[in-house]
């Protein structure tokens, strides 16, 4: 009915034409019952004059209903009730155009009151889409200041740092000043409204060239296999942080001196006790120079192992470090 009303909504709007709708479809349904008079039976003289009445009412609204209604009661009672040809009228007759009154009536009713429904809630449907298109500019525009702010920090940390003598305090507000970039580079790109869908293996390929690309590494290469996956934006950017940090962390240390290698990132499905149920296994493994001797992962000497452990926490799940021909880091984690 919706897709009907919005087709033939000029009839409603036009009330002209819908009383000519009307007047139109009585001729019809009398010219149609006069066709089959012979035919019928004694006693049947609203039988076309239903469907006119509802059809009416359906496309052209309440009033050419009504009206339509009241013509075709009058050329049934003129035509074939009592005598044909004139508006005399027995106690069948009456009690038929009775019968004819209440249900068109209630036919009339059930039909109007349908209507407005749904165009009250087809007026809803709007109100609400415009609501939505609304909210979502505002949270687009949100988005955009909050990735703008947090570069104009990274900004000022730098800016700043080139007022400190102190190289351990110069470095520090670099690190600080690279993750908040990197951070406004990432919730810029999530929160992106013009973002066309892109598959979990291209997000951390382009995550990791961003990272290589900030680095200013020139002989490192970053290799990414992930399967597909649906994480929640509430999970998906802790661990688009921690795969930054693990890979900065490699590039760091485990590349140290310019030293060329490979890094390579793998998002796989796995068992988090036991249970495969929606866990994760992301690895970041390198051929680097793997862990320093007496390196423990308990009391982890570095801010971005200490983030990343944060962020492991954030995410409930299971984040371990092993060095072998190189450092691999494991994270398992349900992604649910």
């Amino acid at each position: 009915m919706p897709v009907s009303l919005s087709k033939l909504s000029q009839l409603r709007r036009n009330p002209g034409l819908g009383f000519l709708f009307g007047v139109l479809s009585v001729l019809v349904a009398l010219m149609a019952r006069m066709a089959i008079d012979a035919h019928l039976p004694p006693g049947f003289p609203f039988l076309t004059f239903f469907p006119a009445v509802i059809i009416t009412t359906v496309l052209a609204g309440l009033w050419p209903g009504i009206l339509t209604a009241l013509l075709s009661g009058g050329a049934a009672w003129y035509f074939f009730i009592g005598d044909p040809y004139t508006f005399t009228v027995g106690p069948g007759g009456t009690l038929a155009l009775g019968f004819f009154t209440a249900v068109v009536a209630v036919d009339i009713a059930v039909i109007h009151i349908m209507t407005v429904a749904l165009e009250r809630l087809a007026a809803e449907r709007n109100r609400s889409a415009r609501l939505t298109r609304q909210t979502q500019v505002m949270f687009s525009e949100l988005q955009h200041r909050v990735s703008n702010n947090l570069q104009l920090v990274s900004s000022l940390i730098l800016i700043q740092q080139a007022q400190v003598k102190d190289p351990a305090a110069r470095r520090a507000l670099e690190e600080a000043s690279g993750r908040l970039a990197t951070l406004g580079r990432l919730h810029r790109k999530l929160h992106d409204p013009n973002r066309r869908e892109i598959s979990m293996a291209q997000f951390l390929t382009e995550l990791c060239h961003d990272v290589l690309d900030s680095s200013g590494a020139r002989h490192i290469l970053c290799r990414v296999t992930a399967v597909e996956m649906d994480v929640p934006q509430d999970k998906l950017i802790p661990l688009a942080l921690i795969v930054t940090e693990l890979v900065s962390n490699a590039l760091e240390h485990g590349f140290a001196g310019g030293r060329g290698g490979t890094v390579r990132v793998e998002l796989r499905h796995g068992d988090l006790d036991g249970d495969r149920d929606g866990a994760m296994v992301l690895t970041v493994c390198d051929d680097g120079a793997g862990l320093p001797d007496g390196f423990r992962l308990d009391e982890p000497a570095s801010l971005g192992l200490q983030l990343v452990q944060a962020l492991a926490t954030q995410l409930d799940g299971d984040f371990r470090m092993e060095s072998g021909s190189g450092t691999t880091c494991t994270l398992v984690f349900r992604a649910d």
